[in-house]
């Protein structure tokens, strides 16, 4: 409980600009510290945009993606584990639980230590390999005395990028899981007005969001030559987990939604079949509205939707899908700007 205590007390924003600050500070401060500022000027023609296979503008550029990211993943995984919680304690009227019993429930979105430990070994294994997925391979790419103090900032955050990005998933698997086991508990739905099942969708929206933050980020690497494979494999891997990702926690609420609908087509069919005996024994216009009421509902229940989806659901789905395109736009642009204004 201490440790739920700490998480909800930290903000995910400030955490990730705070943890990406102090690494871009360390980063220039240790390359003037060392004159790597001269080694990389000592050309004449220093060019910022430069699409270039080695060298220390390349490295520079790549150390400053991966400070980036390590702001970023730990704040993205604060976050999950916050918005889960959050999330149950926003649905309390429709799980029709006590504020203590959904104080429990909203406890129980925690990461099992064995869990944790798993996919940290398999986060470090792909760590270890991505680097031979991005040409030109150097001979010897974990031997730290042929490393240069920009790829000490690859190699030893990279480390940690695929801990923090693997435990990342991991924790959205585990939230969205425990919300659609949670979906079990709630309480009659009202089949004609899903909004207060809302806080499910809202929840995979968010975990897709930060997904494709991530991948944004990655993309940055994009500038320079080599990244191609790797930015794809980790492009397609992306938006499938996207997919996943907003389908998981409405999992058990479609489930739900459907046990609904069938106990109340199974309610309408034996009303029916009341009220049509009834007219067809008496004969009077009172059976008879009260059939036309009922088919007409039964018409209701049948066309309410499944999934507690709205229209701005796939609008948002179809806004996450472009950002990495956006962000690849306006990176050509700049670059763009850049050349004409100084070069």
């Amino acid at each position: 409980m201490e440790a739920d205590s700490v998480i909800e007390r930290i903000s995910p924003l400030k955490l990730g600009l705070a943890i990406s600050s102090l690494l871009l500070a360390v980063l220039f401060l240790t390359e003037t510290a060392l004159n790597r500022w001269d080694v990389l000027l000592a050309g004449g023609d220093f060019d910022p945009l430069a699409r270039v296979s080695g060298g220390v503008l390349r490295d520079i550029r790549i150390a400053i993606v991966h400070c980036l990211l390590l702001g970023y993943l730990p704040a993205a995984l604060l976050h999950v584990l916050k918005n889960g919680r959050r999330t149950v304690l926003a649905l309390q009227s429709a799980l029709a639980c006590t504020p203590d019993e959904c104080e429990q429930l909203a406890a129980s979105i925690r990461l099992s230590r064995k869990g944790v430990v798993i996919t940290g070994l398999i986060g470090l294994t792909f760590a270890i390999v991505s680097p031979y997925l991005v040409p030109p391979v150097p001979e010897a790419v974990w031997s730290p005395s042929a490393w240069s103090p920009e790829v000490w900032w690859h190699r030893i955050p990279g480390l940690l990028i695929g801990l923090f990005g693997v435990w990342l998933g991991y924790a959205i698997v585990i939230a969205s899981l425990r919300m659609s086991r949670i979906a079990e508990k709630l309480d009659r739905i009202d089949l004609l007005d899903l909004s207060p099942l809302a806080p499910f969708t809202q929840q995979g929206l968010t975990h897709a969001w930060l997904l494709v933050g991530v991948f944004s980020i990655e993309s940055l690497m994009m500038l320079e030559t080599g990244f191609g494979r790797l930015i794809i494999f980790l492009g397609v891997g992306t938006f499938l987990f996207c997919a996943l990702a907003v389908w998981a926690p409405v999992r058990g609420v479609n489930k739900r939604v459907r046990q609904e609908k069938q106990s109340e087509l199974r309610w309408l069919t034996i009303r029916i079949s009341e009220s049509r005996d009834d007219l067809l024994r008496t004969g009077t216009g009172t059976e008879s509205g009260e059939l036309a009421d009922l088919v007409a509902y039964r018409r209701l229940v049948e066309d309410a939707p499944d999934w507690p989806f709205t229209g701005s659901t796939y609008v948002w789905l179809v806004i996450y899908a472009f950002i990495p395109a956006a962000s690849w736009m306006i990176g050509f642009v700049v670059e763009q700007l850049v050349e004409r204004t100084f070069f």
